[in-house]
């Protein structure tokens, strides 16, 4: 008997002799740009030679950190580096804005969600990265590190790091296009996005490490989504780092 994940992998397969059909109903397209008009925006620079390593060096230097100085803070700046880098705009050529981060069809159904535990002169809470106007969205100030560790499976660099970068899906966003197949090309982009951010940690003389395990509902109630539309997919931490081993 075959389990769900080996019937998805059979399942999504795609095969010569019976491809999908259908056509693409443009009218139904959806928007790529989630934003929260009613929070309050805080600005994020742009900072252009704040990473010091070359990319062989980076990737050299990459390790999962698991030990963070919580009493350090993240800058602002080097956050603000840390959001572009793992899906902010590139640039803009013809009407489209091309980001650091590949994603099938360009249909980027990731967000990117913050639960701030030590950034200078930000307050801890939960953020939300408007990707299109490049600031951050407050959603909700508190500390969220102890419930955020709790539903990482109690892992403790949630509450130690500086900052946790949580990754939703907008599952309609790939699934307009590509049906069942997308939670392939879903997954695919979140590994995408925390790679960037793990390399460009690693330049800026930061620790990062990702996090797989997690209560789906737990960490979809932090950032506010239902779970159904929207659901949490993947976290990265990022801070400085402790005592490595």
């Amino acid at each position: 008997m075959q389990g769900i994940g080996e019937m998805f992998q059979q399942e999504t397969k795609y095969d010569r002799r019976r491809m999908p059909g259908g056509y693409l109903d443009l009218k139904s397209k959806p928007e790529i740009y989630k934003t929260y008009p009613e929070a309050r925006q805080i600005k994020l620079s742009h900072e252009d030679d704040l990473g010091k390593l070359s990319v062989k060096e980076a990737l050299q230097q990459r390790k999962s950190i698991r030990d963070f100085a919580r009493e350090l803070s993240v800058s602002r700046q080097h956050l603000s580096f840390l959001l572009w880098a793992a899906g902010g705009i590139q640039r803009k050529e013809m009407g489209f804005e091309f980001r650091t981060v590949p994603s099938a069809g360009a249909l980027y159904p990731i967000e990117t969600y913050l639960v701030v535990n030590n950034v200078a002169d930000l307050a801890s809470g939960v953020y939300h990265y408007n990707i299109r106007q490049h600031v951050l969205e407050e959603l909700i100030l508190g500390d969220y590190a102890g419930q955020t560790a709790r539903a990482a499976l109690d892992q403790g660099i949630c509450a130690e790091a500086g900052v946790v970068f949580i990754w939703t899906a907008v599952f309609f966003r790939s699934m307009w296009k590509y049906k069942q197949r997308a939670y392939r090309y879903i997954y695919l982009d979140a590994g995408h996005m925390a790679q960037n951010l793990a390399l460009a940690s690693t330049s800026l003389g930061l620790g990062c490490c990702h996090i797989g395990a997690l209560f789906d509902e737990e960490v979809n109630r932090i950032v506010g989504v239902d779970g159904i539309e929207e659901s949490v997919v993947y976290m990265s931490v990022a801070g400085h780092p402790g005592i490595i081993t």
